[in-house]
């Protein structure tokens, strides 16, 4: 089954919406739309793990991913992947890590498909700054999510 379905629920940095297609996640988008249920049993996992992370009860996601990309960026997310909770990397850190650039890495952050899930947020800038943040709410979200694990980038 190939089929692209999509589910939402609200968060406490707006609605999200889930898209899966087979039996994995291929998008974690901001929303406006009022929300929608589940309709497989990948997207009630998956609303289940995000609320229980949004309340501080989950750290690693366990979840199927299908993300839609170039083999670059695929690289860029699979690492990103393995940053764990709370912990901070920089863009220079994971490009030396794979190979690249830190500026394509950065531009493979701002195109993650799934947010979240694939912790872009956990990449900061040289020197401790921030970075930017591509999802809804630019670097405030970022901030938020930060804040939620416990990370403290410039420290």
């Amino acid at each position: 089954m190939n089929e692209i379905a999509f589910c939402t629920m609200n968060s406490p940095i707006g609605p999200l919406a889930i898209r899966t297609r087979g039996e994995a996640i291929t998008a974690l988008d901001w929303v406006t739309t009022e929300t929608s249920p589940a309709t497989t049993p990948l997207q009630e996992k998956s609303l289940r793990q995000l609320a229980a992370y949004f309340a501080g009860d989950l750290q690693a996601f366990d979840l199927p991913l299908a993300p839609d990309g170039t083999p670059h960026q695929k690289k860029v997310w699979a690492e990103m992947s393995k940053i764990p909770f709370g912990d901070l990397r920089t863009y220079g850190d994971l490009a030396k890590s794979i190979g690249s650039g830190a500026q394509a890495v950065g531009t493979a952050c701002g195109k993650n498909p799934i947010p979240i899930i694939v912790p872009c947020h956990r990449i900061i800038a040289a020197g401790g700054g921030i970075g930017g943040y591509s999802g809804r709410g630019g670097v405030a979200t970022k901030q938020f999510l930060l804040a939620l694990e416990g990370a403290e980038p410039g420290q």
